[in-house]
């Protein structure tokens, strides 16, 4: 019996997916909007990237929100489903004190991080639509 190569499967997948827009959502007046499908927003928490990366507890309470959009996609809703990061605060702070490093440099290199991470985990998320607090489009 062969092995399953985790890292080659998964991987090219997940860039058919990207390059499909498997999860990207059409908004309301774009090709293939479907006015009479049921809408659905579903949000997790953001995760602050004030670390150098996830930890067990960041895709434990993923999970759950992914099934009920993944779910919910198949019963023909509109789920929007994106992903965003917590970047202001003391938490990032904190961490470019621990690491002598300025927090702007801290957080952009785990923002990096933090994305790559979720990516190969697999969630349906729309990253089309993904944002940090830090942007100024988020926070003008």
């Amino acid at each position: 019996m062969t092995s399953y190569d985790f890292r080659d499967i998964e991987q090219r997948w997940q860039a058919e997916w990207d390059r499909h827009g498997v999860y990207r959502v059409a908004n309301p007046g774009d090709p293939g909007f479907d006015e009479n499908r049921p809408k659905l927003y579903i949000l997790d928490m953001f995760p602050y990237p004030s670390g150098s990366g996830l930890h067990v507890g960041h895709p434990l309470g993923y999970i759950g929100t992914d099934i009920f959009a993944r779910y919910h996609r198949m019963r023909g809703s509109n789920v929007l489903h994106p992903m965003g990061f917590d970047a202001f605060g003391l938490p990032a702070e904190q961490y470019a004190v621990e690491t002598g490093v300025h927090p702007r440099i801290t957080t952009d290199k785990n923002l990096e991080n933090y994305r790559r991470q979720l990516k190969a985990f697999g969630f349906s998320y729309d990253w089309s639509r993904s944002f940090a607090t830090t942007d100024p489009e988020y926070y003008k």
